[in-house]
Parts: C-alpha cells; sequence; structure tokens
C-alpha cells in the first residue's frame, strides 16, 4: 500500500486492541481470519462502520473450540480494547479502557503488533451490511452480546417445559409415556440460557388476520403479503427487514449459528412469497435484490451444494419471485433488475429459470380419481 494512503487510513481508520491473546488463537474480522502470532495485538485501519470480529481458542493438541463473535461499530479514530479471558477461554465481555492500559500516547509503538484491516473485503463487507442499523443490532443482538455457535443450554424450569394434550386425549401421563414413539420425551427439556441467544424478531402466530373466512385463509397462504407487513411493522423502518436478514446472514456464514441460519431461511422465504407486496413495498424489494445477488455468491460452495440436494430452497424460492415480478405491476426499471440477477445467477450457478409459469413437480397439484 502507497505509505500516504496507509497514513491516512491509520489516522481515520479505527484501532481494535486485543491484549493477553494465546498465539494461534483463530481470530477474525468481518469475511478473513487467521491464526495469531507471538507479537498479535490487534487490527488497525479498521474503516468506520459496522464490524463483526470472532474467534476460536486452540488447544494444544490443536483442537478448535465453537466459534464465538460479536458485532460492534467503530466510530472514527476509535481505540477499542479487549483483553482475553484465561479462564474462559474468550474475550472479557468487560469494557477496557485504553488509558487503563496506557495507550493514548503509545499507538504509534503499538503499530508494529497491529494488522492491517484486510481492505480487499471491504466493498462486499458493505454491501452485505448495508442495512444493518446500530438500533436494529441493540435490538437483535443477545444481552451478553456475543454470537456463539454453540449455545449454552439449561434445563426450563417446570412452568416452562412442554405440555402434552393430556386434557384434549384424557390420557394419564403413564398411558402417553407408555404410547410414547421415540425416546426424545424421555430426555431433559433444554433451553439457551438466559441472554445468549439472539433477540430475533417472531413470526405471527398465523398467516392471516382473525375471523378471515376459508377463502381469504387460502388467500393468505398463497401470498404471504399479511405476514410481511406485521413483520415490518415490529422494526422502527421498513427497510430493517433486510437488516435482520443481513444479520442472520452474517451470524451463520462467519458465526456459525444455526438459530441464525434458521431465521434467514424464514425472512428469505417470506420475501419471495408476496406478490402483491410488490408494489407496495417496492424499495424493499429494489435493495433486496442486491441483497440476493452478493449473498449467493458468498455462499460457499459446500452450501450450495447442501441446498441442492434438500430441494434447492433458495432456487425454488427466487423462481417465486421472478414469476411474481414478471407478472406484475411492477415498473420496468425494477423488472429490468430482476432479469438481470436472474441471468447473472444462471451464469454463475448454473440455474436454470426457465418456463417460470410451469410449477415444480413436487408442487404441482396432485390430481385424484374419485371412483
Amino acid at each position: 500500500m502507497d505509505p500516504k494512503i496507509a497514513k491516512k487510513l491509520f489516522e481515520n481508520g479505527a484501532i481494535f486492541v486485543l491484549l493477553n491473546v494465546p498465539e494461534g488463537t483463530e481470530f477474525g474480522i468481518d469475511l478473513k481470519s487467521w491464526n495469531t502470532g507471538e507479537k498479535f495485538r490487534g487490527v488497525k485501519m479498521v474503516p468506520p462502520g459496522i464490524h463483526y470480529i470472532f474467534y476460536s481458542s486452540v488447544s494444544n493438541t490443536g483442537d478448535t473450540a465453537p466459534r464465538t463473535g460479536f458485532f460492534h461499530f467503530f466510530k472514527k479514530s476509535e481505540v477499542y480494547v479487549k483483553k482475553w479471558d484465561n479462564i474462559t477461554q474468550g474475550i472479557s465481555t468487560e469494557e477496557v479502557s485504553n488509558k487503563d492500559v496506557g495507550l493514548t500516547d503509545n499507538l504509534k509503538v503499538l503499530d508494529r503488533f497491529l494488522g492491517p484491516y484486510p481492505y480487499d473485503i471491504l466493498d462486499r463487507w458493505k454491501i452485505l451490511t448495508a442495512n444493518i442499523t446500530e438500533n436494529l443490532l441493540k435490538k437483535l443482538n443477545p444481552l451478553c452480546g456475543e454470537v456463539r455457535s454453540a449455545l449454552e443450554l439449561e434445563n426450563c424450569c417446570d412452568a416452562d417445559r412442554p405440555r402434552g394434550s393430556r386434557s384434549e386425549t384424557g390420557e394419564s401421563s403413564s398411558k402417553r409415556l407408555r404410547n410414547s414413539h421415540g425416546e426424545d420425551d424421555l430426555l431433559p427439556y433444554l433451553q439457551p440460557k438466559d441472554g445468549t441467544e439472539l433477540r430475533l424478531t417472531q413470526f405471527p402466530e398465523k398467516c392471516y388476520p382473525e375471523g378471515s373466512s376459508p377463502s381469504e385463509i387460502t388467500t393468505h397462504s398463497l401470498d404471504s403479503t399479511y405476514v410481511l407487513e406485521k413483520m415490518i411493522h415490529t422494526y422502527l423502518q421498513p427497510t430493517d427487514i433486510l437488516g435482520e436478514l443481513e444479520l442472520c446472514y452474517i451470524c451463520f456464514l462467519v458465526g456459525h449459528s444455526l438459530e441464525a441460519f434458521e431465521q434467514w431461511k424464514k425472512l428469505f422465504s417470506l420475501l419471495c412469497s408476496c406478490e402483491r407486496a410488490l408494489i407496495k413495498y417496492r424499495k424493499i424489494y429494489d435493495l433486496f435484490l442486491n441483497v440476493v445477488e452478493l449473498q449467493v455468491k458468498e455462499v460457499p460452495e459446500e452450501f450450495i451444494a447442501d441446498i441442492v440436494t434438500n430441494n434447492n430452497f433458495v432456487y425454488a424460492k427466487l423462481r417465486d419471485l421472478f414469476r411474481f415480478i414478471r407478472n406484475s405491476d411492477a415498473d420496468d426499471q425494477l423488472k429490468c433488475k430482476a432479469e438481470r440477477l436472474r441471468k447473472s445467477l444462471k451464469h454463475s450457478c448454473k440455474w436454470d429459470f426457465g418456463n417460470l409459469d410451469l410449477e415444480e413437480e413436487d408442487e404441482a397439484p396432485v390430481v385424484v380419481e374419485l371412483g
């Protein structure tokens, strides 16, 4: 890097200092990770904005612990200091002031112990997190401040334990136990320890308004616009639903969070299943097409393979979306953007989106002949 550019980035960029981290620890920021060396003390020239810092402790035998990470909005020229906790084998959640560790006047001395932020990923990272705001992060972030790939589980209290249908069936508990179809009923019921799980937006229990007629229920089942609007009303601004989609994507792609992956699938499916919402929430769908393009490209090959073997969830949902946009009264600009994305995915993923009006074999109606 040109020395003048490097100096400017050093002066304006933020610094993340991590003290006492053991050598060999897996450490990463955003989309890049490394194993720390003896002299590693953190990262410099971090661009202002949201970033995801993650790590995994590594044992003497080379075993790697489950990944843990956290989001942080870095400000211009901020110095953010953390310490390694040898007891928990992770980054301490306690705030550490740079004054407390004597860094205020020694940043230039510390410079040679700091790795530069990997600017080759910055453009992709900005697009992947474009709709995540500070307010949204505060709403969704775990209370403990960390996103953990392996949640800490604990037995739930008796009051929170799921109940059977004794009142409905009239069966005694002993009879229900004997009639159990699997061993899962005999296992303890575990739930994430309070404060460790992502506080993800809950989907409405019903996909239709209270009091809907059978025909209205069918309409809402075929078009999820009602659910989308119920979700949007829980956010400060409509585009926050895309921010949650992006946050979940980062948490499962980089943070290895299964709960984030499940929420991402639900949000992705919802946004692809709303024909009537295309005009009313045109801005959301314009931005969603941007999000889809990069998210699909960033997914590792093995993840694409998993999708293909599982009836290709992403492909099937995008077929619905492209069909809705093509047949809608949306403006030409949105239709052209969707067409460009369709061609791009056909080229990069070899996904054929031809014959959009033909139903997939597993979605086609079943014809039953009555005798």
